[in-house]
């Protein structure tokens, strides 16, 4: 697979998920070999339980590996068995087609007549691929049975792919039903559903819809209206904050549409350029705000990889978050506070943009625009994040001279200090104007909340997570 790929492939959301997921399985592979020749037990177990609870907290393995919520030792080696079968199981399966073509050139290497490879059939939720599809390929393009109503009925049995030198097919109890032919006859058997571009380097994914209780469910179609929203948005950061617009057109490769209340947008750390984004209960400003949003998530994991920002094992220290108006570890306060100075300097940037808007009418040009009231809430939402930001730079001040930032991370709170009170100056002309508006009793109120946070908690530690 490594030689296959080109080396651009592996900053592909998809190919660094799979590896990912490599690396977790064999990080657990080891776990399970110390567990069994280990003699204090108990300290391990405790040990392991507070390490999967820093490094792993996207993915559901602490709750796979202690269910009670508590480092439990009695039956661990049979819970770690089933998470790396789990985990292997995916690995092989998304290895098949990741590369169109590669397994059944290994399987003809091999001299095997065919490799059976377990496939689940239900939708994958986190990578938002929906029931009876076979991804091809890492832009997003997927394969189709043109039954999917009897896949459907087999998502709890099992569905093996069977891979041979010439081609994949699906067998469903006796039934086998060919997927694609590759060699000299190569063609596609499943309905082929090509990747749907947004624009060069932005794919579309199809919409991850959850329930009543903010989980998900399943995946759908994505509605037609939807990739020319986004369209719009890009073009409106384009215009307002060329340098933004750069970085995402770096580092945000597919946009998954999300349609469940309450939930905003998210992305995880190890499937970068991935970005889910609530494209129904949002405002125009909200959906260009989200898109910089997970693509500032994108940018820090991308840093994180690169540099230490934090000594030792001081990830877990607390302070409060102005935006979640709770306790937060301070990798989450870091987080939060790279991401949201990019919001700020995005609504700076948008706090202009009705003028520069008319200008360009004036001139006989076209495009999106915000609205009066829109700009008006971008200048409220800069005012706000600038001070929830100062607030949480102060607090990253204080950790700095406990320790428990590098001197990398130091480097970063320096430059977001430097941006932060450039974006300061620029937005103060308009606070009078919104502390007079609509906005003014929800801005007054957040500041109120923040001065009252600094009386209660001060730059002092507060404990652990």
């Amino acid at each position: 697979m490594g030689r296959a790929l080109r080396e651009e492939d592996f900053s592909n959301w998809k190919v660094v998920g799979w590896i990912e997921g490599i690396n977790d399985l064999l990080f657990f592979i080891d776990v399970r070999a110390q567990l069994a020749r280990e003699r204090d037990r108990r300290g391990f177990v405790e040990s392991l339980w507070e390490d999967c609870r820093r490094r792993f907290y996207e993915n559901s393995y602490v709750d796979e590996l202690f269910p009670e919520g508590r480092p439990e030792a009695q039956g661990l080696n049979t819970r770690l068995t089933t998470l790396c079968t789990r985990l292997a199981r995916e690995a092989t399966q998304e290895s098949v087609c990741l590369a169109p073509g590669l397994a059944n050139e290994w399987v003809g290497r091999r001299k095997v007549r065919v490799w059976e490879v377990v496939w689940d059939v239900g939708p994958d939720l986190e990578q938002a691929e929906r029931t009876g599809s076979i991804p091809v390929g890492i832009e997003g393009a997927v394969l189709e049975s043109s039954a999917p109503s009897r896949l459907r009925a087999r998502v709890s049995q099992a569905v093996i792919l069977r891979v041979t030198a010439c081609d994949i097919r699906v067998r469903m109890g006796k039934t086998l039903s060919r997927v694609m032919s590759v060699g000299s006859s190569p063609g596609h058997h499943w309905t082929f559903r090509a990747e749907q571009w947004i624009r060069p380097g932005v794919t579309l994914g199809p919409t991850l819809v959850y329930g009543k209780e903010r989980t998900p469910l399943r995946v759908d179609p994505t509605p037609p209206g939807v990739g020319p929203r986004i369209r719009e948005a890009l073009q409106v950061i384009e215009e307002a904050w060329p340098e933004g617009a750069g970085l995402l057109a770096l580092l945000t490769s597919r946009i998954v549409p999300l349609k469940a209340r309450g939930v905003v947008s998210f992305s995880y750390r190890h499937r970068p350029g991935l970005s889910f984004i609530n494209t129904f209960d949002r405002t125009p400003l909200d959906l260009i705000d989200d898109l910089i949003h997970e693509n500032s998530h994108h940018h820090l994991n991308l840093l994180l990889r690169k540099f230490r920002f934090l000594n030792g094992d001081h990830t877990e220290e607390m302070f409060y978050s102005p935006w979640r108006r709770s306790l937060r570890p301070i990798r989450g306060i870091l987080h939060a506070t790279f991401t949201f100075t990019m919001g700020a300097i995005l609504f700076e940037r948008l706090s202009s943009f009705g003028a520069r808007g008319s200008r360009r009418e004036v001139r006989g040009e076209t495009g999106p625009e915000l609205t009066p009231q829109e700009v008006l809430r971008a200048r409220y939402r800069c005012l706000e994040e600038v001070a929830s930001v100062r607030y949480s730079l102060r607090d990253l001040a204080h950790a700095r001279q406990l320790g428990w930032l590098s001197a990398s991370g130091w480097r970063l709170v320096t430059a977001l200090k430097r941006e932060i009170d450039k974006v300061g100056k620029r937005i103060a002309p308009f606070e009078k104007k919104v502390l007079q508006s609509s906005h003014g009793r929800e801005l007054r109120r957040h500041l109120e909340e923040l001065r009252r946070a600094r009386q209660a908690y001060g730059p002092v530690r507060c404990g652990r997570a």
